[in-house]
C-alpha cells in the first residue's frame, strides 16, 4: 500500500475528463518502461517465532532506525510515529521506499528498473540490508502469502493512520478484510504501457492469466499452524473482502474498454478517505463523484486535487490495478528467487509485441464464466484446477513458452551474457514438476517437519 508523502499542492481536479487525462498521461515510448516490483515479508522473532512489534528495542521501529544508520535511508513520518523509507534516486527518477504494511509485514517497493537484472540487484541489496540489521535485533524475514501461525488478534498493528480508516471499514464489506490486510504478504509487478490501445490489451491478458499466476506462485497453506486446506489462503481472503473493489473486471474484455472505462469504474467505488494536512480523514462509503461536484459531506465544497484521485486508485483492490502503469497483484509472497520470477514472467509476456499478441491468442476466446471460475479455483487447487479439457498446468506451461521466447528477444543480458529468462527458472522448476511452492511445503510438513510449523521459519526464511 502506498505511502504518502507531503508535499507541493496537487492541481485541483474539475471534471471526469481530468481523471481520465491523469491516468493516460502515464502512457510512454517503448523505451521509457520500467520494471517495478514490490514484495512484503513477515517479520518474526528468531528465538521465540513470535511477530514483531512495532516498538520496543527488537521492534519494527528499531529495524527501520537500523536501515538509516546504516545504509543512509532516509525517514518519513506521521506525527512522531516513523512509518516508511525513502532512498532519494537520480534526478528526476523515482525512488525505492521500504514501508509498513497494516500488521508489519515489511515491504520494498522497488524503483522503476530498465530490466528484471536490476530487479535483482535491487532486491538481493534490500534482503543484504535488512538482514545485516534484523541480525542483531533477533528479526527474521519469512517469504509466504499468509500468516502461518498467528491469530489475527496476536498480530500487532502499525501506528499508520490510514491503516485505522480502513481497519473500522473491512467489516461493514467482507468478512476476511482484517485478515487481508494483517495477515496476507504479496509480491506485486508494475509495468508500463505505450497508449490506450496498448494498455487495454495488456490489461486483458494479465487479467486472464492473472489466476494462472497464482497458481504457481500459491504459498500459503498454513493458518494458526495448521494446514488450511488451501494452497494459496492469500488469495481466499481476497474473494471475501470487499465485493466493491476487487475481482476480475468482466468489463475490461467489453466493447468499449479504455481510460474513461476504468474511470468509471474507480468513480463508482466507495472511498475511504481523504488526506488534508498531515492527517486522513475517514470518508469511508462516501463517493469520489459527489467529491467531484464538491459534495463530499467531511469537506463541503471542496474540490478534489490529483494526489485525491492518486490515493483513491491505490484504495481499489482489483487483481489488476491501473493507476499510471498496469499493477499484477495475485501472487503470494515467495522466496529471494520468486520474487524476481514474477517480473520475469509478467516482462516476458507484455513486454514484448510477439509475446503479448501470442499470450492473447491463448486467453482471447476464454469467456468471463471461465475466467472466474479460474479465479475461484485456484485458491484451493492452483496448478490442479480443471479448465476444459485439461489444468492450469497446462495454461501455465503455455504461457512460460511465450514469457521465454519474449525475454529471449528482449535480449537485455547480464555481465556472464545471460538474458532474463535465467529469472524464470523457479517458474520452470514449478511447472516441470507440478507442484506449487505451497505442495512442497505440505509434503515437507507430511515428511520433515513432524507435523510443525516451526521449521517453516527456518526453511523458508530469507
Amino acid at each position: 500500500m502506498s505511502t504518502r508523502q507531503d508535499s507541493a499542492p496537487a492541481p485541483i481536479v474539475r471534471s471526469r475528463d481530468d481523471l481520465v487525462a491523469w491516468i493516460a498521461a502515464g502512457s510512454k515510448p517503448t523505451e521509457r518502461w520500467r520494471i517495478g516490483t514490490e514484495h512484503e515479508k513477515f517479520l518474526f522473532a528468531t528465538d521465540t517465532l513470535r511477530p514483531v512489534p512495532y516498538d520496543g528495542p527488537n521492534g519494527v521501529r528499531a529495524l527501520m532506525e537500523g536501515l538509516i544508520a546504516r545504509f543512509g535511508w532516509e525517514p518519513i513520518m506521521e506525527g512522531t510515529n516513523l512509518i516508511a523509507l525513502k532512498r532519494p534516486a537520480a534526478e528526476g527518477a523515482l525512488s525505492a521506499t521500504v514501508s509498513l504494511e497494516p500488521g508489519g509485514q515489511f515491504e520494498l517497493s522497488g524503483a522503476p528498473v530498465r530490466t528484471v537484472h536490476d530487479t535483482g540487484a535491487e532486491t538481493h541489496e534490500h534482503l543484504e540490508q535488512v538482514l545485516a540489521v534484523g541480525g542483531p535485533l533477533r528479526i527474521g524475514f519469512l517469504g509466504v502469502g499468509f500468516s502461518p501461525n498467528w491469530t489475527l488478534d496476536e498480530t500487532p498493528r502499525m501506528p499508520k493512520q490510514r491503516y485505522q480508516v480502513m481497519t473500522r471499514y473491512m467489516p461493514l464489506v467482507g468478512k476476511r478484510g482484517l485478515d487481508m490486510m494483517y495477515r496476507t504478504a504479496t509480491i506485486q509487478v508494475n509495468l508500463d504501457f505505450a497508449d490506450e490501445a496498448d494498455m487495454v490489451r495488456k490489461f486483458r491478458v494479465s487479467l486472464a492469466l492473472q489466476p494462472v499466476v497464482t497458481a504457481i506462485f500459491a504459498c500459503s497453506p498454513f493458518t494458526e499452524g495448521r494446514p488450511n486446506g488451501f494452497l494459496s489462503m492469500r488469495s481466499e481472503v481476497w474473494r471475501d473482502t470487499d465485493r466493491a473493489r476487487t475481482g476480475m473486471l468482466p468489463f475490461v474484455f467489453e466493447p468499449g474498454m479504455g481510460f474513461e472505462r476504468y474511470v468509471d469504474y474507480a468513480l463508482d467505488v466507495p472511498m475511504y478517505f481523504v488526506y488534508r494536512d498531515g492527517r486522513y480523514i475517514d470518508a469511508a462509503g462516501a463517493s469520489f463523484r459527489d467529491f467531484l461536484a464538491g459534495r463530499l459531506p467531511q469537506l463541503s465544497g471542496e474540490l478534489p486535487t490529483e494526489d485525491d484521485w492518486s490515493d483513491h486508485l491505490t484504495t481499489l483492490f482489483p487483481e489488476v490495478r491501473m493507476k499510471r502503469f498496469l499493477e499484477m497483484r495475485g501472487a503470494d509472497g515467495g522466496r529471494w528467487r520468486r520474487i524476481c520470477a514474477l517480473p520475469a514472467l509478467w516482462s516476458g509476456l507484455l513486454y514484448d509485441r510477439a509475446a503479448l499478441d501470442a499470450a492473447w491468442e491463448l486467453v482471447k476466446d476464454w469467456t468471463a464464466e471461465e475466467r472466474q471460475a479460474l479465479r475461484d479455483g485456484v485458491p484451493k487447487t492452483a496448478l490442479r484446477t480443471k479448465f476444459r479439457t485439461g489444468t492450469v498446468l497446462d495454461v501455465a506451461r503455455q504461457a512460460l513458452a511465450i514469457a521465454e521466447a519474449g525475454l529471449q528477444r528482449r535480449a537485455f543480458t547480464n555481465a556472464k551474457g545471460e538474458d532474463e529468462r535465467i529469472f524464470l527458472e523457479p517458474v520452470a522448476a514449478i511447472l516441470r514438476e507440478g507442484m506449487t511452492p505451497a505442495d512442497e511445503i505440505l509434503l515437507r510438513y507430511e515428511r520433515d517437519w513432524n507435523r510443525r510449523t516451526g521449521p517453516l521459519f527456518t526453511d523458508y526464511a530469507f
